[in-house]
């Protein structure tokens, strides 16, 4: 299989900077925003790690930066393309995707792991295998492999102690926050392609029955179920706040950046309520700005040591988290 934009020959660091800058300037305008306010070097190896990460759930997925799901009858050979060109990747071999060759040169360049990259493409494997989370657990669990784990990868691509683990916790943290706002965003998109990421048990809990989200006569019980999700999107959110104080100034600007415009993303979606899915939630611009300014006085500022918003929720870690159901 060739994917979008594979290659014949081998690109070299600066080609395939370009290629990874062109993908995270299409497939996430808001990471792609917070981005810009790294250092160079650190902006490009975020570059190539998201690249990596978005050809990954492409291929994952049969889709195009994104876009409409393809034909899932042929997802174990897919998943198996993934690892292979990975494996390729960390041997340092030519993979004919810049993606994988990009992935190559930063896991080189940041001390990456195999067992790093593992975590993310078990989340791949979650979704090859139409796997559905039953209880808040699987729910952190898928939320984990797919962004958790992200985190802690980008946290050591900005130059963090691999066995720093209390920084690489607030890391994930800030993974996870993303993916439930994405989750609250994308319901209606998810249940158009017959998956559906709420647990089994929280739709039980609102009397929704089991596919039927989306009717107009669940809405009420379906708004009720995402702030949920939202509540705890919040919490971690905010424990990746505390920890990015550990983080050198431009790091903190861009990591306050992203979780600003990602935390906005979960509360619109909450305040719209039950017309949170009648079209995509997006941030514009001029807010996107609005929280890239924000962020710069939080950054110079001390850090919080605690949070308030965890005080009722529980905060679901890596160790909680870090095997696949």
């Amino acid at each position: 299989m060739k994917a979008v934009g594979a290659i014949d020959h081998p690109l070299d660091r600066t080609d395939l900077v370009a290629h990874a800058r062109a993908s995270i300037a299409r497939g996430s305008k808001s990471f792609a925003a917070a981005s810009r306010l790294f250092d160079r070097t650190t902006r490009e190896r975020v570059w190539l790690l998201y690249s990596w990460c978005r050809a990954c759930d492409d291929l994952a997925d049969a889709q195009d930066f994104g876009g409409r799901l393809g034909e899932q009858d042929d997802a174990d050979v897919r998943l198996a393309t993934i690892k292979d060109r990975t494996a390729l990747a960390f041997a340092g071999k030519p993979t004919g995707d810049p993606a994988f060759d990009g992935f190559g040169v930063v896991a080189r360049e940041c001390g990456l792991t195999r067992a790093m990259a593992a975590d993310v493409i078990a989340g791949f494997a979650l979704d090859a295998a139409d796997w559905r989370p039953r209880s808040e657990r699987d729910l952190m669990q898928y939320c984990y492999h797919v962004a958790g784990s992200v985190g802690v990868m980008m946290a050591v691509v900005m130059g963090i102690d691999p066995g720093d683990d209390e920084t690489l916790d607030r890391a994930c943290d800030l993974g996870l926050a993303f993916q439930l706002a994405n989750i609250a965003r994308d319901v209606e998109e998810d249940d158009a392609a017959d998956r559906c990421y709420l647990p089994l048990e929280w739709l039980v809990e609102a009397d929704i029955p089991p596919g039927e989200q989306m009717k107009p006569h669940y809405r009420r019980q379906l708004t009720a179920v995402v702030a949920r999700l939202v509540d705890i999107a919040h919490a971690h959110e905010c424990s990746a706040r505390v920890g990015a104080g550990r983080l050198k100034l431009r790091q903190r600007w861009a990591v306050l950046s992203a979780a600003g415009i990602y935390g906005e993303i979960a509360t619109q979606v909450e305040r719209r309520g039950a017309h949170a899915w009648d079209h995509r939630t997006v941030i514009s611009d001029l807010h996107k700005a609005g929280w890239i300014a924000r962020a710069a006085l939080r950054a110079v500022r001390p850090p919080p040591r605690a949070c308030r918003e965890d005080a009722e929720l529980r905060l679901w870690t890596r160790r909680d988290l870090a095997s696949a159901p």
